[in-house]
Order: C-alpha cells, then structure tokens, then sequence
C-alpha cells in the first residue's frame, strides 16, 4: 500500500479550515461593533458544524462575563446538552482572557483557535497559557494567528474611533 501524502497541500487545507471558522467569529464581532461593544467574536464548531455563536455583550448586558467566548461556550453547551465540549473546536478573533481560557478547560474544549494576541490579557500564550498548563487534569491545544491582520483591524479601528469621539460633559 502507498500512500502518497503532500503535506504542504494538506497544511493548505487545515489553514484553509481554520479561516474559514475564523471569519464565522469575526462575523459574530461585527455584530458587537454594531452595538458600540468591543467587537470580539467566537463560535464553536462541533463535527464540521457552528454549536455556538457569541459576541462581547458586556456593556448591553451589564455583565462582565458577557464575553464572546463565555456566550459561544453556553450556547454550545445547551445545544449539546453537555458542559463538556469535547471534540469541539472554538474560534475567537482575540486570545482568551483568564476567565475564558479557564471555561475553555473546565468545558474540556480540545482545540481554540485565536486571531490576534492579547497583550493586556492574554491568556494563551502572552502573559500565560492558562490553556495548556500542565498542572491541570485537561488541556486545551492553541493555533494563535488565524486571521490575524483583519482580527487586529477590528479592534484598532474601533478604538481609533472611540478616541476620535469628542469627550462627554
């Protein structure tokens, strides 16, 4: 038997993969931007499918754990009827936060995928990695860069126009 495999054409198709769920969560961020939140995305993709959809919804909602990544997870949590996540992979446009990347563990998430580092919290890979910390009884496998140019965008034309606001009185 013979198998003639061209990894450099199947690298091509898993990144291809990857950006394609990652302009799915920068869709979800521009439904934030259109609210006036910071437009971060994410969705959750189980067997080739989206399970979860969010966006940040912290300042709506009044909720500090409205994250993007703490919406997808729940939603994707009821429409399997499971905390745990497993065999779920979820894309986010901005590395996770402590708190995120702690419910991408505690849900058994196996695979997260991110646009762009964080770099006032990022907690897969640039001030931690919380998600692949070997002292945990799970750990969760990082891709970082997916996107990253338009993910970074996202956020760097938002708040250039948050600053060009002129100041309430």
């Amino acid at each position: 038997m013979n198998l003639n495999i061209d990894f450099e054409e199947l690298t091509a198709d898993v990144q291809a993969i990857h950006e394609y769920w990652m302009k799915e969560a920068i869709g979800e961020a521009r439904k934030a931007e259109a609210l006036g939140e910071v437009p971060i995305g994410a969705v959750v993709v189980h067997e080739g499918k989206i399970i979860g959809r969010g966006y940040n919804l912290r300042e709506t909602t009044l909720d500090s754990t409205a994250h993007a990544e703490m919406v997808a997870i729940r939603e994707a949590s009821r429409t399997l009827n499971s905390w745990r996540l497993l065999g779920c992979q979820l894309y986010v446009t901005l590395e996770p936060c402590p708190m995120c990347a702690g419910a991408m563990v505690q849900a058994r998430v196996p695979l997260t995928v991110y646009g762009t580092p964080d770099p006032k919290a990022g907690c897969a890979g640039t001030l931690m990695n919380l998600l692949e910390e070997s002292r945990f009884n799970h750990r969760t496998e990082v891709i970082q860069g997916v996107l990253q140019e338009e993910c970074a965008e996202l956020l760097t034309s938002f708040f250039r126009r948050l600053r060009q606001r002129p100041a309430k009185l």
